[in-house]
């Protein structure tokens, strides 16, 4: 299975490059793909923002995929159930696990309503580049959850 990481934004960063490169690298049984998607220029309308942000995120949303929308107001999993919904979408023969972080206003209402499970990294909000790293990481723990490795303990 693939994951996919969509991500609203202007570029990368140096430092959240190495360390998200560092964690793909690692991945054995997981394939990970970064998708840069541009984000709408403000012009005064926050909805207008999120709804032309949302139509291209879920233009790059497949038949047969499994969507999670990295949100504020998600659900708080730990470690080991973040493994178990990387594990659920697999034996459901989901092709590609999507995750995806919405730009500075957030998702639009479609995306949410679109997602399979909405996640919440904490219930404070943090920097695309945090939650980037943080997203690969646990991707990278989970599978060690998973498939073994001595990186969780």
């Amino acid at each position: 299975m693939k994951i996919v990481l969509i991500r609203v934004g202007r570029g990368r960063s140096s430092w959240a490059d190495e360390a998200c490169g560092d964690y793909a690298r690692r991945l054995s049984r997981l394939k990970l793909e970064e998708v840069l998607v541009k984000p709408e220029p403000f012009r005064g309308d926050v909805d207008k923002v999120r709804q032309a942000e949302g139509g291209r995120i879920l233009a790059r949303i497949k038949p047969g995929d499994r969507l999670v929308a990295l949100d504020e107001r998600g659900d708080l999993w730990s470690s080991e159930q973040f493994a178990g919904v990387i594990e659920s979408a697999a034996q459901g023969s989901a092709k590609r696990l999507v995750f995806c972080i919405g730009g500075p206003y957030g998702h639009d209402p479609g995306v949410r309503e679109a997602a399979w499970k909405s996640l919440a990294l904490g219930r404070m909000v943090v920097n695309h580049e945090i939650a980037r790293v943080v997203l690969v990481e646990q991707v990278y723990r989970a599978s060690t959850i998973l498939w073994g490795g001595s990186y969780h303990h």
